[in-house]
C-alpha cells in the first residue's frame, strides 16, 4: 500500500534539529522524498508497523507533529501531479 508521511519538527534547539534529521533518515529508508518533509512510502502492513513505530520513538510529541496517509493499493487513482518536479512510480525500483 502507499502511504504518505508528513512531519513538522521543530527545529528551534539542536535536539530538534536531530530529531528532523533522524525522522528523515528513517524515510528515506522506507520511500520516496517528494517534497521536503513529505514521502511516499510503499509499504506492506509489517513495514508500515515498524515505520510508524520508529517516527513515533522519534518525534516529540509536545513539539512536532507527523502525519500518516493511507493511500492503499488503489492510489494512482488519488494522485495528481503538476509541476517541476517529475513524477516517478512508487511500486517500480528506483535506478540511482
Amino acid at each position: 500500500m502507499l502511504v504518505l508521511i508528513t512531519y513538522d519538527v521543530n527545529t528551534e534547539d539542536a535536539a530538534g534539529r536531530k530529531r528532523l534529521r533522524q525522522i528523515a533518515k528513517q524515510c528515506i529508508n522506507y520511500g520516496q522524498r517528494v517534497q521536503c518533509s513529505v514521502f511516499e512510502c510503499m509499504l506492506d502492513p509489517g513495514q508500515y508497523r515498524t515505520l510508524e513505530a520508529k517516527l513515533l520513538s522519534i518525534m516529540d510529541q509536545e513539539k512536532d507533529s507527523l502525519r500518516f496517509y493511507e493511500l492503499g493499493a488503489n492510489y494512482k487513482k488519488k494522485i495528481r501531479h503538476y509541476g517541476a518536479k517529475t513524477t516517478y512510480l512508487p511500486e517500480e525500483p528506483l535506478l540511482l
